[in-house]
């Protein structure tokens, strides 16, 4: 088979790549965590005229991919230069969500986030939920034509520069049921909406939100009542697909700052990477590689069939484990330099880390994948 990228694929990832080259060095990325913001604006506005994050869209819902390796073309370029700005959030699992449930006034705003113009996040994890997609205690209860909301939220991604949270809330059922969960959109600014934002350890903002007696429209609902749990699990197959890749990029960059170092740091007159058991250290790291992009490749490959789930779980736990084993040995190959703010490494090994702490761990993806293929 020929896994090559499209042509039309091929010229995003070049022109991703030129403009990341050229405006996303390590300083500006530090200056950028270090800021109040958390992100660039400026950055956001120059990707998404690019097209970057209509590339995460069907053409139905006014982008011009949405598919699996459009996702993975993106995200992996992403990766790639440690970009903290929040893609993620904002287009995928925002954007996703109402592209898929929204009518057709919310499906305007779909306009407003791959023009640059919206920020979105999605407020659904809860204190004790960890990885359990299902689990959500906030309450929406019906009063005459308003719906109000009460509960908390964790590690709300973005949730400080959106202009939209799509929030989770039950309207039936026990705390662990699928079904009773809706989904709704409810402005930053809306009364009873408090939050508390902290910075993330690999970059970018997050926040603990807090909806108390928080009273919206009835028409602020995404899709039917009770019924949000599909759609919300889509989103999430995405953005597996979207953090392993984002993961392999950045091993990418990883291997290739190891390569450059262990070729022009010198011991006893000779590059260190001469050095043979440094030398098999980072052959393994190279097998290794292949692999994990094998298992992106299939993870992109299989994100519009049936059994994307399974291949998700596969794929995040193997990337997991790849992800890991990469920074580790990058940083101890690097020593002590590979630890310090001002190199680029320490940016990288963080966001490989983070990746696989986000919508599951390794041991929670072996476990789904088990279970998936034992259904």
């Amino acid at each position: 088979m020929n896994f090559d990228l499209t042509e039309e694929r091929q010229m995003l990832q070049d022109t991703l790549r030129r403009y990341l080259s050229d405006k996303y060095d390590t300083e500006t990325r530090n200056k950028i965590i270090d800021s109040e913001e958390g992100m660039s604006a400026e950055i956001w506005a120059e990707l998404a005229e690019l097209g970057v994050i209509g590339a995460l869209f069907t053409e139905e819902q006014g982008g011009f991919g949405g598919f699996g390796f459009d996702v993975s073309t993106v995200f992996e370029e992403l990766g790639r230069a440690g970009v903290v700005e929040p893609f993620l959030d904002t287009a995928v699992l925002g954007g996703g969500l109402i592209a898929r449930l929204g009518d057709d006034s919310q499906k305007e705003l779909v306009e407003e986030v791959i023009g640059g113009s919206l920020h979105l996040a999605l407020a659904h994890g809860e204190p004790v939920s960890r990885y359990d997609l299902t689990y959500v205690e906030s309450t929406a209860k019906a009063n005459g034509d308003e719906i109000v909301l009460n509960g908390r939220k964790s590690v709300v991604v973005n949730a400080e520069a959106a202009g939209q949270l799509i929030v989770s809330a039950r309207e039936s059922g026990d705390a662990a049921d699928k079904d009773g969960i809706s989904l709704f959109l409810v402005p930053a600014e809306t009364a009873g909406l408090t939050m508390r934002g902290y910075p993330l350890f690999a970059g970018g903002r997050a926040a603990e939100v807090t909806l108390d007696e928080v009273k919206i429209p009835a028409s602020a609902r995404l899709g039917e009542a009770g019924k949000g749990f599909a759609a919300l699990s889509d989103v999430i197959a995405v953005a597996d697909v979207a953090l392993a890749a984002e993961a392999l990029g950045a091993m990418d960059t990883a291997v290739e700052l190891t390569r450059d170092y262990l070729t022009q740091r010198k011991q006893f007159g000779r590059p260190i990477g001469s050095f043979q058991a440094l030398a098999h250290r980072y052959s393994d790291l190279l097998i290794e590689m292949e692999q994990a992009r094998s298992a992106v490749i299939n993870a992109a490959g299989h994100l519009e069939t049936a059994d994307a789930a399974r291949q998700n779980a596969s794929t995040r736990n193997l990337i997991g484990r790849v992800g890991r084993l990469v920074a580790e040995e990058s940083i101890q190959m690097h020593g002590g330099i590979a630890m310090t703010k001002e190199y680029e490494l320490a940016h990288i090994a963080k966001r490989i880390v983070m990746c696989d702490h986000r919508f599951g761990d390794i041991d929670y993806h072996l476990e789904r994948f088990i279970e998936l293929s034992a259904a």
